[in-house]
């Protein structure tokens, strides 16, 4: 059964599973749907547009799904998508998209956002990935998968980072991180590759070895990435996960943090 509190506020248009728990003066909108196993926590915020998904956790003062803060923004329905088995800490802002782009915002699963992330509009991050208090994510970008995010960094607008990829805490991120690939600084540089994670993940001193070789071709052989992709696609052979550091590598539009 929902437990709705009673001092909140949930809009009759607003669908929400049957065993969502809603806090103490939390607000919930209309066109919000929240799936089943939900809690939202006291003085929590989201409006729609909104679609959050199943056994997420969403702390006091988030906001969740509000309008963005791009000036070209003109109250446009546009949306915000959350999965499965997220955590957003305190004081989170998760906004919706624009049209100048594909009018959504999205969030995969499993993600943990601590104390006063910030997602902006149109931003796309992938499952399983970890964002430290007082990150700030600009319009526009994209995340992949297992990302890591140390506290107080900045990601400037339309800056792409890889999966597996890791930035230390008070990071400056004006241009891409390829997958695999560990920056820091302000302005960001390439550090190494997360070799620790993948250690963790169980990967083969095989799959280990040949992102070395493929790290070192790129940031330390001098090489021009047109001149370090036939190195690279020869290692991804014998290592496909080399495959995932090659196309993002390609798809940089911002170039690569070196």
């Amino acid at each position: 059964m929902t437990q709705i509190h009673s001092t909140a506020i949930v809009d009759a248009k607003a669908e929400l599973a049957d065993d969502v728990c809603i806090g103490p003066y939390s607000i919930v909108g209309p066109d919000v749907v929240i799936g089943a196993g939900t809690w939202v926590g006291p003085h929590a915020v989201i409006t729609g547009p909104t679609v959050i998904g199943q056994r997420n956790r969403i702390y006091q003062f988030a906001s969740v799904g509000s309008d963005c803060q791009d000036k070209k923004y003109r109250g446009e329905p546009t949306r915000l998508e959350i999965g499965d088995d997220n955590v957003i800490r305190e004081s989170c802002t998760l906004h919706r998209g624009t049209i100048q782009d594909q009018s959504l915002t999205r969030i995969g699963s499993r993600n943990l956002l601590m104390v006063n992330t910030h997602v902006a509009h149109d931003v796309i991050i992938g499952d399983d990935g970890i964002f430290a208090n007082n990150v700030g994510i600009a319009g526009h970008v994209v995340i992949g998968d297992s990302v890591i995010i140390g506290g107080n960094s900045g990601i400037h607008q339309f800056c792409r980072i890889g999966s597996y990829a890791m930035l230390g805490g008070g990071t400056t991120l004006f241009k891409d991180i390829p997958a695999y690939v560990m920056a820091s600084g302000n302005p960001a540089e390439a550090r190494g590759m997360n070799f620790e994670g993948m250690k963790r993940r169980g990967w083969s001193s095989q799959t280990l070895n040949a992102l070395r070789k493929a790290y070192k071709a790129v940031y330390r052989d001098g090489l021009t990435l047109e001149a370090a992709y036939p190195v690279l696609e020869a290692l991804a052979v014998e290592a496909p996960e080399i495959q995932l550091f090659i196309d993002t590598l390609r798809e940089s539009t911002r170039g690569i943090a070196r």
